[in-house]
C-alpha cells in the first residue's frame, strides 16, 4: 500500500460555533468564508459575530431573522424597548457585557433573556450560574444589541453608591507601592478599591464617548465629573463629596506626582491600556481651589495625529497651500487659534507628512502631547532654565531640518524661530490670534522687525473646530433668506438650489452632532502682502489683500460647510466672525 505524502493530506475542519454553522446550513453564509471569519476572530481575540457583522458579510437585520427561523425564537426590536424600565439587578453588567445580552424580563423561575447568537451555551451557562435561573432566548439585531448594552451599563454615579457607607479604607502608602508595578503596566484592570474602578470606568467611558477632557470639580456640598465631547462640556456624574480627597490622591499617584502637595498646581501623565495593542496617554493637571483639588484629564491619543490631512475638513485649495509650505526647505508656517482649536493635530499631521528617514526633526512644548516616533521631542521646563527659547538655542546645535515650537510666546523665542526660518530650517509653531491677518500683526507687536517677518513666514492658517452634524438624524431647516445674508452669504448663493440643515437628535449622536470639524482660513504670504507688512500695514489692509487673493476668511470657510450640509449655521456663527 503507498504511504500517504502528507504534504497533500486535506487540512482537519475547523469546530466551528453553532451560529457560523446555523448560517452555512441556511444557505447565508459559505462554509470557506465562515471558516475564514472565525480564524480572524481566533487571530484578533474577538467574537466571532463581531467579525460577521463587522465584515458585512451578513447583515444584522439578516442575522437576526435567520437565527429565529433556526432556532425556533421569537425576534424582539429593541428600538420599541424603554431601556430605563428593563429590570438592572438579575444579572451583572459585566456579564451582559462580556456576552451580548439584555434580561427583558423575568417570569417565575426563568430569565428572558435578548441576545443575537442563541447558540452560545457558554453565555446560558454563566448566566444559569449567576442568577440560579432558567434562560429563555430572544432574538435581537447585533447593533442594536450592543447599543442597548452599553446603555444599561452600570452608571458612574451608581457605581460610587457602594462608596457611602463602605468601610474601605484608603492607604496612602499602600497606593504609592502599589503604583511602582502599574509604572509599566499602565492601570490595571482587575482592581478591588471602589475608587479605583470609578477612575477606571470614568477613563473608559471618556474614551468610549471620544471625549477630549474630563474635569473632577469639587464644591461645597457636591461634586460633579463633566467630560468634555465635541467642544461641550456634558455633566456625567455626581459622586460622593466624600470621595473627593481619594480619588485625587489616587489620580496624583499614578500621574506621578506629590500626593502630600496640595498647595501647589501639578502636572503628570498617565496611561491606560484600551486594547490587546492600544495605550492611551492622559495628561493631568491638578489645580487647588477652596473645597478641594479641581483635576483636568486631558485625552491623548496618537491616532488622531496619524488620521491624515484629508480627515482634518481642508477643503481641496486650502489643502494645497498648506501641503506646498510644509514642502519648502525652509521658512515658518504659524497655526492659530484658541485654545482647544486642534492646533496640535493640524502641527503633528504635517510633522507625520515630514517625517521620514532622511528628515532631522525636534520639537519642544509645553508639553509633549501626542507621542511620534522618529521625532526628538523636548518637554519646555522652564524651572530648570528648559525655555522655550533655551531648547530652540539647542535645536540648532543639533543639525536640525525641521523645528516645531508649541507655541511663541515672547519675543526671544519668536527671535530665534525667525533666524531658523532664515538659516535654511522649516519652522512651524503655533500662536494664539482670532484670524490669520492679526498674526502678523500680533508678532509685530512683540517687537519683531517687519523685514524679519515678511522674509520669515510663509504661510499662515487660522482654524476653528465646529460640531459636525449627524449624518444618521441631520433634517433640512427652515431659515429665513435675510438670516442667511446677514450670515454672509451672496445674494446668488442663496437660489434655493440647496438647504442648510438642523441638528435633531438620536441614538447615534450627541444632540444632532456626532464629532467635530475644521473650519480654515489659509493665507500664503504672497509678495503683496509682504509689500504690506514692510510698510507696517494693518491687519485689514492684509485681510483685504488675502482676500483679493482668493484666501477665504474663517466665516466663509464656514458657510461653505454650512452649504454642504457638514455643520450647521448656528454652530458657524457661534465660532467664527466677521
Amino acid at each position: 500500500m503507498a504511504a500517504v505524502d502528507p504534504a497533500v493530506t486535506e487540512a482537519p475542519a475547523l469546530a466551528l460555533p453553532g451560529l457560523a454553522r446555523a448560517l452555512v446550513s441556511a444557505g447565508k453564509l459559505g462554509q470557506k468564508s465562515a471558516e475564514d471569519l472565525y480564524r480572524k476572530a481566533q487571530a484578533n481575540r474577538s467574537s466571532f459575530i463581531a467579525e460577521l457583522t463587522g465584515s458585512g458579510a451578513v447583515s444584522a437585520s439578516d442575522l437576526a431573522h435567520t437565527m429565529s427561523s433556526a432556532f425556533g425564537a421569537p425576534m424582539v426590536d429593541l428600538e420599541a424597548v424603554d431601556a430605563q424600565r428593563l429590570p438592572k439587578s438579575l444579572l451583572d453588567t459585566k456579564i451582559c457585557q462580556d456576552y451580548r445580552v439584555v434580561v427583558l424580563s423575568k417570569r417565575s423561575n426563568r430569565l428572558i433573556v435578548a441576545t443575537a447568537d442563541p447558540s452560545d451555551q457558554q453565555a446560558a451557562e454563566k448566566i444559569k450560574f449567576a442568577t440560579q435561573m432558567g434562560v429563555d432566548w430572544v432574538i435581537a439585531e447585533y447593533d442594536k444589541l450592543t447599543k442597548m448594552v452599553e446603555a444599561n451599563a452600570t452608571t458612574a454615579s451608581e457605581a460610587m453608591d457602594s462608596i457611602i457607607g463602605d468601610d474601605f479604607e484608603f492607604d496612602e502608602s499602600s497606593m504609592e507601592s502599589a503604583s511602582a508595578e502599574e509604572e509599566d503596566k499602565g492601570i490595571s484592570e482587575v482592581e478591588d478599591a471602589p475608587v479605583v474602578k470609578f477612575l477606571h470606568k470614568m477613563l473608559l467611558d471618556a474614551f468610549g464617548m471620544r471625549a477630549s477632557d474630563l474635569h473632577f470639580e469639587p464644591y461645597e456640598h457636591n461634586y460633579r465629573v463633566r467630560f468634555r465631547v465635541d467642544g461641550e462640556l456634558r455633566e456625567i456624574a455626581s459622586p460622593p463629596i466624600a470621595i473627593k480627597d481619594k480619588l485625587a490622591s489616587r489620580i496624583k499617584v499614578i500621574s506621578r506626582m506629590d500626593i502630600s502637595e496640595k498647595r501647589i498646581p501639578q502636572d503628570g501623565r498617565m496611561k491606560l491600556k484600551v486594547g490587546p495593542d492600544r495605550v492611551i496617554d492622559f495628561r493631568v493637571s491638578t489645580l487647588p481651589t477652596l473645597f478641594g483639588e479641581k483635576i483636568v484629564i486631558r485625552i491623548l491619543d496618537p491616532s488622531s495625529a496619524r488620521l491624515g490631512i484629508e480627515a482634518l475638513g481642508y477643503e481641496i485649495e486650502e489643502k494645497e497651500r498648506l501641503l506646498a509650505a510644509v514642502q519648502r526647505p525652509y521658512g515658518m508656517v504659524l497655526v492659530t487659534g484658541p485654545t482647544g482649536s486642534g492646533k496640535t493635530v493640524s502641527l503633528y499631521t504635517c510633522l507625520n507628512l515630514l517625517n521620514k528617514p532622511g528628515v532631522n526633526i525636534s520639537t519642544a512644548e509645553d508639553p509633549s502631547e501626542i507621542n511620534m516616533p522618529g521625532v526628538n521631542q523636548v518637554n519646555v521646563n522652564e524651572k530648570a532654565g528648559l525655555t522655550f527659547a533655551a531648547a530652540l538655542k539647542s535645536f540648532l546645535r543639533q543639525d536640525p531640518d525641521v523645528i516645531m515650537v508649541g507655541e511663541i510666546r515672547d519675543l526671544e523665542t519668536a527671535d530665534i524661530a525667525i533666524k531658523a526660518a532664515q538659516t535654511g530650517h522649516l519652522v512651524l509653531s503655533t500662536l494664539h490670534t482670532n484670524d490669520a491677518p492679526t498674526t502678523l500683526t500680533r508678532m509685530r507687536n512683540m517687537g519683531i522687525a517687519p523685514f524679519n517677518i515678511a522674509s520669515s513666514v510663509i504661510l499662515i492658517t487660522a482654524q476653528r473646530l465646529a460640531r459636525r452634524l449627524c449624518p444618521n438624524c441631520k433634517a433640512p431647516a427652515d431659515i429665513p433668506h435675510e438670516t442667511l445674508l446677514e450670515a454672509g452669504f451672496k445674494d446668488e448663493e442663496v437660489d434655493g438650489s440647496w438647504s442648510p440643515y438642523r441638528p435633531v437628535g438620536c441614538t447615534m449622536c450627541n444632540n444632532g452632532y456626532k464629532g467635530r470639524v475644521g473650519i480654515y482660513q489659509v493665507m500664503p504670504i504672497s509678495d503683496e502682502i509682504q509689500r504690506i507688512i514692510l510698510r507696517d500695514g494693518s491687519s485689514m489692509d492684509i485681510a483685504a489683500q488675502a482676500a483679493s487673493e482668493g484666501v477665504n476668511s474663517l466665516r466663509k470657510s464656514g458657510l461653505r460647510k454650512v452649504k454642504l450640509g457638514v455643520t450647521s449655521l448656528e454652530e458657524v456663527l457661534g465660532c467664527t466672525n466677521e
